[in-house]
């Protein structure tokens, strides 16, 4: 798989934020259903699960409530396209044969390193979703938007405070988004999509789904831990000192289940987000190689969150 460089990178980002943008809106709901799971305390827990978590958030703060946060990871989308698509098609240039392994390495290379942006825009978006919880018009604010969210933290902690979490990021990250391009890559040669196939729309579709099912089911646990920690002291009082005590804590108090919270809404919008992105991107690129626009290059995947996938 060779990326598109130059032109066509530039060209490709551009189309990857429209369907990339309509994936953000559709699926942020659910990660901010997902979010609320992952961090209530589960002595006074709000919510008995994903629909009721849905409705309550509706309830007591209107719809608008389910799009807090969602500022932080629209700024980041183009940047993470970027950085996703030049370090994966750089690495598998210089890797010099498309193999599956090839494929892994690539996207963990990627995945890695776009958490540098990751990181700090999930940290703003998890604080935005969790402010004013149950709260219809909310009495005080924290932060007003996502950037000022950071720059709070930044002045009050420095960077250390805007990368909190940042471990646990990389640790979910890199393996996430191997097996998301192998997935793709492995589906669609499968698959056979070809740009002549009558049904290479369906194929590219159910391809792209399962390329983010099995990019979240491959670290999900991981993202519990990184949710956990960025929300830690929100409310003043600060539970763990670090990744391993997160994970001790959250084990003893609601054992091995706990690791799976915010599950059933992530897999809701994983499907059909990276399945109608993925079939955006892949049309246009196939179409734009026909025409010897972009050369050959074949597309990666439009990265959401995250792990907006």
């Amino acid at each position: 798989m060779l990326c598109p460089s130059g032109r066509g990178l530039l060209l490709t980002n551009a189309i990857c934020f429209v369907p990339g943008a309509a994936g953000v809106l559709v699926g942020h709901p659910f990660d901010t259903v997902k979010v609320r799971l992952q961090v209530q305390n589960v002595e006074k827990p709000l919510y008995r699960g994903t629909f009721h978590c849905f409705q309550s958030i509706i309830k007591q703060e209107s719809a608008f409530g389910l799009y807090k946060g969602i500022g932080s990871p629209m700024m980041g989308l183009t940047f993470i396209n970027a950085v996703v698509f030049g370090v994966q098609g750089n690495t598998l240039r210089a890797l010099g044969k498309d193999t599956p392994l090839n494929q892994f390495l690539a996207g963990s290379a990627a995945g890695a390193i776009q958490c540098i942006i990751c990181c700090p825009m999930e940290l703003a978006k998890t604080r935005m979703q969790l402010q004013g919880t149950g709260e219809y018009k909310q009495k005080t604010k924290n932060y007003k938007n996502s950037l000022d969210c950071l720059i709070k933290i930044y002045r009050k902690e420095g960077l250390r405070g805007i990368n909190r979490g940042m471990v646990s990021t990389v640790i979910r990250e890199t393996p996430s988004f191997g097996f998301y391009f192998l997935t793709y890559d492995c589906m669609t040669r499968y698959l056979g999509c070809e740009a002549e196939d009558s049904y290479v729309i369906p194929k590219l579709l159910f391809s792209g789904g399962m390329s983010g099912i099995v990019s979240w089911l491959s670290t999900y646990p991981v993202d519990v831990i990184k949710s956990r920690l960025q929300a830690d002291g929100v409310g003043g009082v600060t539970q763990y000192k670090g990744i391993l005590d997160c994970v001790r804590k959250s084990y003893h108090e609601e054992g091995w289940r706990v690791f799976t919270r915010g599950l059933t809404s992530t897999l809701l919008r994983a499907f059909p987000v990276n399945a109608a992105t993925f079939a955006t991107v892949t049309v246009f690129l196939m179409y734009m190689r026909s025409e010897n626009d972009l050369g050959e290059c074949d597309p990666g995947p439009v990265i959401q969150q995250p792990s907006s996938l």
